[in-house]
């Protein structure tokens, strides 16, 4: 279920309410008008949604930690070592 943030639209609120309370509401429940605590009127604003990466990082020196090896191709059928162990060129016959 997202996390709702809520502000109020007047300067008559409560602690609670003064600088913003979040809620935990189904997508599909109608927004709140009013402060839980006092009643006084808010408003839902939209936030960034927290998002995860989407994937490990190739950066060289992760993937040499991890064990891989990493090439760039240079020429027709030619590529070069940029990060791990394996041998320095690899080339098509």
């Amino acid at each position: 279920m997202p996390i709702y943030e809520y502000f109020p639209l007047t300067g008559e609120c409560c602690d609670f309410c003064r600088t913003g309370f979040d809620q935990i509401q189904k997508i599909k429940d109608e927004s709140l008008q009013h402060c839980p605590q006092c009643g006084a009127k808010i408003r839902r604003v939209v936030s960034a949604p927290s998002l995860p990466k989407p994937g490990p990082s190739l950066d060289p020196s992760n993937l040499e930690r991890h064990g891989f090896t990493q090439y760039k191709k240079s020429a027709k059928g030619e590529y070069h070592k940029t990060a791990g162990a394996g041998p320095d060129v690899i080339k098509d016959k």
